[in-house]
């Protein structure tokens, strides 16, 4: 083969080494429909049956089972493909879609497909609030499916049993794994590598059984004479069977008769048999034999190995929801949301990180003296955030600028005057209300000239300043001229007042 480049341009959708035809000199001619690989199926019929019967063995269900509860147990999200709001309406209706069909259910019998190599699903459509929706999705028997030379599905039925009839894509749904090419449509699933491990464990079950059943019970020995007669023989036979079932013997009167049996050392039992065939069986499934069985501390890293077991989990769940989104989405969208970017249905695997530890260590790092990025912040706690603003710095004043303190007013000045006498021991006797009123309105009427001449010279230094230094100036310069004999008069005049009415209320009552 020359490794020359060329500047022709190349043929499109050319391919060279297909399986069709003949093509394919591992397979030769096998008919209209492809037959797999799998060295195990193909010595035994072809027939997915005896991986049915893998699946019997009770190791084998309660590792699948577990590996496939823990991908049903994350939660699954729909994605929006774009950021328009017809992008978003399309993802929250086929959320919708999900839910109703029981997205978790579908999933987990898809997920069988793991174990056989490839599964098979038939989607059931219906207008639904006017779109076309899914009205179900019905997972089907494997075996009734078939590929053709050109990998197209096929239905086997009681009238085309050997060619099948072509499933039309948008009715079916399918996926194949675990195979090491493209050239094997049924894929090569966990029956595979279980086949053997199980076939092993229940032959040592079976010859385990025999043994117990032998020599579980001591085997009775019968003796007869030597004028013993055949029938007198059978007589005694069938006594001795009847103690325990197959384990009899007789023998001669005079005759002897030991049990040989060959020596064993250690461990080679059946019992170990088993247990290195279920070890097997657990790896083979999860990847380890930690979540099984074990204790902690004596199979290695624990952490290390749930985390194989984590790549397992995602695996399983992108091959089921990454197959749907290829073949289900596109279809969806095409009838109902022409206009929609591609929503993506998916499952959180990882763990969602502790926000309390990433807020705390943040804080670390801030009071050593770095700044995280927007971005960060809205990615790592999401909602929608902004930098707070730094305090403006002083600067020059607009000319015009009203004071801050312009339109202060006084008018409850005298009120608050009042509640002061009172903290300081000046009571007014109950009735006396009015009293109370016209000292308080007499306190406002006498303190306003002295607050308003106040505000007239601050309000005339802040509009006369360029900046706030010059203003600082200004404020200095008017301190001396702000001087509180005024306001110190009228309140002791209005303390004395208030202080004679008290005592007059007094000797009145």
């Amino acid at each position: 083969m020359s490794n020359e480049l060329t500047t022709k341009a190349p043929e499109l959708n050319r391919e060279i080494a297909t399986t069709r035809d003949g093509v394919d000199i591992t397979r030769g001619f096998t008919g209209p429909l492809m037959q797999p690989f799998d060295s195990v199926l193909r010595n035994r019929g072809g027939d997915l049956i005896i991986y049915e019967q893998v699946m019997s063995d009770s190791e084998v269900k309660a590792t699948f089972n577990q590996r496939q509860s823990a991908v049903v147990k994350c939660e699954w999200r729909v994605d929006a493909g774009g950021d328009t709001p017809r992008d978003i309406e399309a993802a929250e209706w086929l959320q919708k879609q999900l839910q109703k069909l029981n997205w978790d259910n579908v999933t987990q019998k898809m997920l069988f497909g793991v174990f056989y190599g490839y599964a098979v699903a038939e989607l059931v459509y219906q207008v639904d609030e006017g779109k076309i929706g899914i009205k179900a999705i019905k997972v089907r028997n494997r075996r009734r499916f078939r590929y053709g030379k050109d990998g197209d599905l096929r239905m086997l039925t009681m009238s085309s049993m050997f060619e099948g009839v072509p499933c039309e894509r948008p009715y079916f749904w399918d996926f194949c794994c675990g195979a090491d090419h493209d050239d094997e449509p049924y894929g090569l699933g966990l029956a595979h590598w279980l086949y053997w491990p199980v076939l092993f464990k229940r032959t040592g079950i079976k010859f385990w059984l025999v043994f117990l059943e032998k020599f579980g019970m001591p085997t009775g020995v019968g003796k007869y004479g030597a004028d013993a007669t055949a029938a007198e023989k059978q007589a005694l036979l069938a006594a001795t069977r009847a103690l325990h079932q197959d384990s009899g013997v007789i023998i001669p009167t005079g005759m002897e008769l030991d049990l040989i049996e060959a020596a064993r050392s250690g461990t080679a039992d059946y019992k170990t048999l088993h247990d290195v065939m279920n070890a097997a069986i657990q790896k083979a499934t999860l990847g380890q034999t930690a979540t099984t069985q074990g204790t902690p501390g004596k199979l290695g890293n624990e952490d290390e190995q749930g985390e194989v077991k984590d790549d397992i989990i995602k695996a399983d769940s992108d091959l089921v929801n990454e197959s749907f989104n290829r073949q289900v989405v596109p279809q969806l969208m095409a009838w109902n949301f022409p206009d929609a970017a591609l929503p993506r249905v998916w499952r959180v695997v990882e763990e969602e990180e502790d926000l309390t530890a990433s807020a705390e260590r943040d804080k670390t790092i801030s009071e050593m003296g770095f700044k995280p990025k927007l971005a960060y912040i809205e990615e790592k706690y999401g909602g929608q955030w902004e930098e707070k603003q730094a305090p403006p710095a002083l600067g020059p004043l607009q000319a015009g600028t009203p004071s801050a303190i312009a339109g202060a007013e006084f008018a409850e000045v005298g009120r608050a005057a009042v509640q002061l006498l009172a903290r300081h021991g000046v009571q007014f006797a109950q009735g006396r209300a009015d009293a109370t009123g016209k000292i308080a309105a007499q306190l406002d009427a006498k303190l306003k000239p002295a607050g308003d001449a106040w505000v007239t010279k601050v309000r005339a230094a802040v509009d006369g300043a360029a900046d706030f230094a010059e203003l600082e100036q200004r404020l200095l310069a008017l301190a001396p001229d702000m001087g509180l004999d005024d306001y110190a008069t009228t309140f002791a005049q209005a303390m004395t007042v208030a202080h004679l009415t008290g005592r007059y209320d007094l000797i009145r009552d």
